[in-house]
């Protein structure tokens, strides 16, 4: 499996390199599949979603010049035929999937079926923000939001053996300090990086590589 899970999609030179290099040919030769589904869990979420298609953000994904996008909504495909959507799946080269609430995207993630092809799947599969979270073994109690059932921990699908820590000292969000980070790692007692808006985490051929212009730290 191919990953490129980053914290604010596409945001500098070193990390499209990173991109190009994963994909082995130019961004306008391959078909993307885009994944809106874990935004819908965060308030103004249907204007969020659009604003990915779009490009609207800072979080370049989208609009990087694909030969063609797709839309592959994770909620819906419950009730449609698998035949139906999984051949677009499987021709797609690379996966851009959206930011938003990790254990939504889990949850849509396990009863869409798309996590049981991912292992199988040849593409590159590029996470932002919380589409890189659900990679990852725990997303740890800080970030744990939507819940499917009372009982619903920070687990998620463990395609990898490393938590995730986001948005490290954006200025928005106050939460999100290095102290902040220093204190989730503590508490998860597990292999862990913290990385900014400029960093992403490459993963190929179980081979683990920083890309970054900014900062980031790796715990444990």
């Amino acid at each position: 499996m191919k990953l490129l899970l980053t914290s604010a999609g596409i945001k500098n030179e070193s990390i499209k390199r990173a991109l190009l290099e994963l994909l082995d040919k130019p961004i306008e030769e391959c078909v993307a599949l885009c994944i809106p589904t874990a935004i819908y869990a965060l308030n103004g979420g249907t204007q969020h979603a659009w604003n990915f298609f779009k490009g609207d953000f800072s979080t370049p994904m989208c609009e990087l010049g694909w030969k063609s996008v797709g839309v592959l909504e994770l909620s819906a495909l419950p009730s449609i035929d698998e035949s139906v959507w999984r051949p677009a799946f499987e021709q797609a080269d690379v996966l851009l999937v959206n930011g938003g609430d990790p254990l939504f995207l889990h949850h849509w993630m396990e009863q869409s079926g798309v996590a049981a092809l991912l292992p199988s799947w040849e593409g590159v599969y590029v996470g932002l923000s919380a589409g890189s979270m659900v990679m990852t073994p725990r997303i740890g109690e800080e970030f744990v939001g939507w819940r499917s059932s009372d009982d619903q921990n920070d687990e998620t699908l463990g395609f990898v053996d490393f938590s995730i820590f986001p948005h490290l000292d954006h200025e928005m969000l106050p939460e999100n300090t290095s102290r902040d980070a220093a204190e989730w790692a503590e508490a998860l007692q597990a292999p862990a990086y913290a990385i900014d808006d400029e960093t992403a985490i490459r993963v190929k051929d179980g081979n683990v590589d920083v890309i970054s212009e900014g900062n980031w730290k790796k715990f444990f």
